[in-house]
């Protein structure tokens, strides 16, 4: 959109290009934002986020000079204002704001005459107002708040669309892009408004049996024009609307990463493993709680560190105190990574984060921050937050691949339950999602309960079959040999009958 000087008046001139919403990421998902010049229905409950959305969709006109008009029939100015405020939006300058509200709500005596009450006025009358305020205020963005005041009018359906639709082509000859704002509560099912606008958007929050309300966006129709279909996540927050992509690694551009391996650190584990891990291919951690798999990652983290290498580290088990207390207990010092902005640790809470937000957080730091490595501790917390299962392993699977074509070095931890016996069970398959498997066991030598590691598959190179034991100790994890003589690993009760020497005890 150019502005031109015509006459000592601006005359806004429109290109067709789209209109951009205020929010990149809806933007994204509109592949490029609002088309020009068109009507657009945002449709949801009271308190899905409309106004917010509208308010931001005009911000971004005024911040770029153009004309924007909100016109209200439910909301007076100074409820608007509020809702600007509670954002940090000092004021909202540069937008004209036209309400139609009972006088008596007016606070300011000077603006009585100037405001009237929409239920009084026959729909006609209410429309034509409507129109002589957008054609005195000649905008380039309108946000129309709400259609169920109009509809409350119409008093059917019928005269409804007709007023619909003589708004809708009055607009497009004052070259207007449009906000529709229309609530779910007085229609069922009702898609004549979806016929009659170019776009439409539906705002959603759904309350959970624990844990805070979910809300996510879906672009029902875009005329013309391809958009990143499905549900969106999205949250409220101090601001406006914040919105998270569903990922989709095909949208992603396949970097061209040069093949390496990443070392541990740990000759034996290195030799465990044909070398070292692939970056790009993901890795699963699996075994009984307590067995080591964090304390692994942790050692891949320690050594990626070391290589200057970036880390976000996802915890949704162990706080951000106890994950550093640990980690010193162990010989680790992450704290002066953190500060120079190499060792990023996110503790989630399952019951406040959405899958949607979990996979902009990854995606973030490895396209913006530069993250090389991406640990998730651990699958079992993310599938409470994620209680679909199906859905769980189609989001794995585009969140890996992601991964996979940024050349990321990931680890996803998975606990099985149980600690021993036949009967641990996985509380999700990601074995065939993974490209690598470690497998970790506890058996009992010597009165002691020790530990064995072993490698279940690699799909990017030979690995060892064998099973080799580890020790964690203050000096952190010690691998041994190759151990013979064990029976009935896999079955989570191995049983040692060789006589290959196992590591010394502590101290050694």
């Amino acid at each position: 959109m150019t502005v031109k000087e015509v006459a000592g008046e601006s005359e806004l001139l429109h290109d067709d290009g789209p209109v951009t919403s205020g929010l990149p990421t809806l933007d994204y998902i509109l592949r490029g934002g609002f088309a020009a010049n068109r009507i657009h229905l945002i449709e949801g409950e009271p308190g899905a986020g409309k106004t917010t959305l509208g308010l931001q969709f005009l911000r971004e006109g005024a911040s770029k000079g153009e004309r924007c008009l909100y016109i209200t029939l439910s909301e007076g100015k100074d409820e608007l204002m509020h809702v600007a405020q509670t954002h940090g939006w000092d004021n909202l300058e540069g937008i004209e704001i036209f309400e139609l509200v009972p006088p008596e709500l007016s606070l300011d005596p000077e603006r009585e005459q100037s405001i009237l009450y929409a239920s009084d006025l026959e729909l006609g009358e209410t429309v034509r107002l409507v129109m002589d305020e957008v054609a005195r205020v000649a905008p380039a963005r309108v946000v129309f708040d709400s259609l169920s005041e109009i509809r409350l009018l119409a008093q059917g359906a019928l005269r409804f669309r007709r007023q619909v639709l003589a708004l809708k082509h009055f607009f497009g000859s004052r070259h207007c892009t449009v906000l529709f704002l229309d609530d779910l509560t007085q229609r069922e099912d009702d898609l004549s408004l979806h016929s009659l606008a170019h776009g439409v958007v539906r705002l959603e929050q759904i309350a959970l049996t624990y844990g805070a309300e979910r809300r996510r966006l879906r672009v029902y129709k875009m005329r013309g024009r391809a958009f990143h279909g499905g549900f969106h996540d999205f949250l409220i927050r101090t601001g406006g609307l914040e919105v998270f992509p569903r990922l989709v690694a095909g949208s992603h551009p396949q970097l061209d990463v040069a093949s390496k391996q990443a070392k541990s650190g740990i000759a034996e584990l290195d030799s465990l493993l044909g070398g070292g891990l692939d970056y790009g291919p993901s890795t699963l951690i699996v075994g009984p709680s307590g067995s080591g798999k964090s304390t692994i990652a942790m050692q891949y983290t320690s050594a990626a560190l070391a290589r200057g290498e970036k880390v976000l580290f996802i915890s949704f088990d162990e706080t951000q105190r106890v994950f550093h207390e640990r980690a010193r207990g162990l010989g680790w010092e992450f704290e002066k990574a953190a500060d120079e902005g190499n060792f990023n640790f996110r503790q989630v809470d399952p019951a406040e984060l959405s899958p949607g937000e979990l996979a902009g957080t990854i995606s973030r730091a490895v396209d913006q921050e530069g993250a090389n490595v991406v640990v998730l501790d651990s699958l079992t917390g993310y599938q409470h937050a994620m209680p679909e299962e199906q859905f769980l392993l189609l989001q794995m699977h585009e969140m890996l691949t992601y991964l996979n074509q940024q050349g990321v070095l990931t680890f996803v931890i998975l606990t099985q339950s149980g600690m021993v016996g036949q009967h641990m069970q996985s509380p999700v398959d990601m074995t065939y999602l993974s490209d690598a498997v470690l497998l970790l066991r506890f058996f009992e030598a010597r009165g002691e309960i020790r530990r064995v590691i072993s490698v279940v598959k690699k799909r990017t190179g030979s690995h060892e079959s064998a099973i080799r034991e580890m020790r964690i100790d203050q000096s952190g994890i010690r691998v041994g040999e190759k151990l013979e003589g064990f029976r009935g690993v896999l079955t989570g009760t191995p049983v040692y009958e060789g006589q290959s020497k196992l590591l010394e005890d502590r101290g050694g």
